[in-house]
């Protein structure tokens, strides 16, 4: 077979249904753009989300969790078959909150080389009083050097700096609270704790994460500035937050930790289980549609390779008739559907590019992320390897069929017809 030669013709048949062929070619160039442009978008939206989310929580946290004691009294009794007890108002076991051997855990943690850092923490609810109000809310003692490296806390600061709460008795709280107590940077707040410990910290910066619950009760200062509050010594730790290289290994090094430092462990999964979800639902529904749109159009290339056939009956009649065999024949027709998905592909990955760029440069506003201030769009050379990869198998498989009905023309008959 000359390959030169059946391409020639196939370029030759292309140009005598230009018109078509660049109905089909445009049919593949907007599935593709649109393919590339829905995947960067929504994997754009997802990343931002994961950012505001998942980045900035542990993947694995060590903590005390309230339960009650594994042996409870009833138990003591089973061995007696006769006797009859009736045990009312059981109550968990305090345990605790502080871990145990906190510091010793954080140094082993910080040599397995599975980890990337520990940020140790400090979690208590207080009341933040200013005047006569009073409002429940949760203090959070940080690591601040930590805390930065591994959760990016200064990027939920909408005013101040984060290495202030470095200083002695500072404190960052949220931003609906400081709305709802018409606190602003350098104000004091005073704060109680449950054992009725009361300290006023100077405000050096208001935090928004986006989640109304959390900015309207959450508060941040220094590990130390926290346990001085609380009254405790400087081994108190209530939570131990590691960050892995393999986030996948989550749920796995989770139970490993949690039987080895005899604490309770959850990791982000169980954590966000729902917020995953809907991640996988949105990815799913975008490559969905973006494989439906190059579907229609193989279809649309299907039924123009269809008819072409049909109008070059006397073409393909005096070809086979010449000594081209039914296998050059197809081959015409597989090369024809090539170039036009080759062709419109490549065009549909630049449009695809040119349309995401666009939309990267939309400002986005919204109080809830301060931080994000364009729509995000995810550039992956993946999502442009796999358009143009399933735009040429799509528009070669709707070639195939009238390249097989091409291959089976008998030219006696066709002339004979004629």
């Amino acid at each position: 077979m000359n390959y030169r030669l059946v391409l020639n013709i196939a370029v030759h048949l292309l140009r005598a249904r230009f018109k078509q062929t660049v109905v089909a070619a445009v049919g593949v160039t907007f599935g593709i753009a649109m393919f590339i442009t829905l995947l960067g978008f929504m994997n754009g939206l997802n990343d931002m989300l994961d950012d505001l989310m998942l980045n900035r929580i542990p993947h694995v946290r060590l903590f005390n969790e309230i339960k009650p004691s594994e042996n409870q009294p009833v138990e003591l009794y089973e061995a007696y078959e006769k006797s009859t007890n009736f045990i009312n108002s059981i109550k968990p076991k305090d345990r605790g909150k502080a871990i145990y051997n906190a510091k010793t855990i954080i140094k082993i943690l910080k040599e397995d080389k599975r980890v990337v850092n520990v940020a140790p923490k400090v979690t208590a609810p207080v009341f933040f009083n200013s005047g006569t109000l009073e409002i429940s809310g949760v203090l959070n003692g940080i690591s601040v050097a930590e805390e930065e490296e591994l959760f990016k806390f200064s990027d939920c600061m909408i005013d101040g700096n984060v290495t202030d709460l470095e200083q002695n008795n500072s404190i960052v709280i949220g931003s609906g609270l400081a709305k709802k107590m018409m606190l602003v940077k350098g104000d004091f707040i005073k704060i109680t704790t449950p054992k009725g410990n009361l300290a006023a910290l100077k405000i050096v910066g208001i935090s928004q994460i986006g989640v109304a619950e959390m900015d309207d009760t959450m508060s941040t200062t220094s590990l130390s500035t926290s346990q001085k509050i609380l009254g405790e010594t400087t081994n108190y730790i209530t939570d131990i937050q590691v960050k892995l290289h393999d986030i996948n290994s989550a749920p796995q090094v989770a139970k490993e930790f949690s039987n080895k430092f005899d604490t309770d462990a959850i990791d982000y999964q169980t954590t966000n289980a729902q917020f995953e979800t809907a991640n996988n639902v949105r990815t799913t529904i975008s490559y969905a549609v973006g494989v439906v749109l190059l579907i229609v159009a193989g279809f649309g290339i299907y039924n123009i390779l269809n008819m072409m056939i049909y109008e070059k009956m006397d073409s393909i009649a005096i070809l086979k008739a010449t000594g081209f065999s039914g296998k050059d024949v197809k081959w015409i027709f597989i090369l024809l559907s090539t170039i036009i998905g080759l062709s419109g592909g490549i065009l549909g990955l630049v449009f695809g590019y040119i349309f995401s760029s666009i939309i990267d440069t939309i400002p986005f506003e919204a109080t809830s992320f301060p931080t994000i201030k364009t729509y995000q769009i995810n550039y992956s050379p993946a999502f442009y390897f796999i358009g143009i990869t399933f735009a040429l198998f799509t528009t070669t498989l709707a070639g195939l069929l009238p390249a097989i009905k091409a291959s089976k023309i008998d030219p006696v008959e066709i002339i004979r017809g004629k």
